[in-house]
């Protein structure tokens, strides 16, 4: 399979990078074929400007949003890995998306008004950190509302299939051992589920 990670955290020494090695390592073992775009590295440009509009109007793409499209297009697996920042994604993930799953590529409408999903046939998979510890954020609903609006408000409403999200809680507190301990939980459902 190939398999897009799109990566968004400017600590190449953070815990996330660590995830995405042990995710690009774990698919890669398995025969799997792996593009990382790393979002800071790229220094990718997530305001959806005018011109931006302007462009899409003129029935035209940007050429660094389109080379992001065709990394999509390309892939079988699209997976995310990033920090929750303030209870969402960081800007520059943020961005991607406002920019690369635009309208007409990832989605459309057709003349009835029905919702036209063009990513369909593709499956998805989020890896998320947060500094609070899981458990609040289960029991304040929080847990949920993260799947839902990145599952269910980016994957499932262009047509990727979502199929799994892990999320570790309270990671700049616990010590390495968990931290490994979660690692190993990436690998094994990496493994599962590719």
């Amino acid at each position: 399979m190939n398999h897009l990670i799109v990566y968004a955290h400017p600590n190449p020494e953070s815990f996330n990078y660590a995830i995405l090695n042990t995710t690009v390592a774990s698919l890669e073992e398995q025969g799997h074929h792996v593009v990382v775009r790393d979002l800071y590295k790229l220094n990718f440009n997530p305001i959806l400007s005018g011109q931006d509009f302007e462009t899409f109007q003129k029935g035209e793409t940007p050429a660094d949003i389109k080379a992001e499209q065709e990394y999509i297009t390309n892939a079988d697996v699209v997976t995310f890995i990033y920090p929750i920042w303030w209870t969402g994604l960081p800007a520059v993930l943020k961005g991607y998306v406002d920019r690369v799953f635009a309208y007409g590529y990832a989605y459309a409408y057709g003349e009835d008004g029905t919702m036209q999903r063009l990513l369909s046939g593709k499956k998805g998979f989020m890896i998320n950190t947060h500094g609070t510890p899981k458990e609040v954020y289960d029991e304040i609903g929080m847990t949920q509302s993260l799947k839902q609006t990145s599952d269910t408000g980016i994957f499932e409403f262009v047509g990727i299939e979502p199929v799994g999200h892990l999320l570790f809680g309270g990671v700049p507190q616990v010590d390495d051992a968990a931290r490994k301990e979660m690692l190993v939980e990436v690998q094994q459902t990496v493994k599962e589920l590719f």
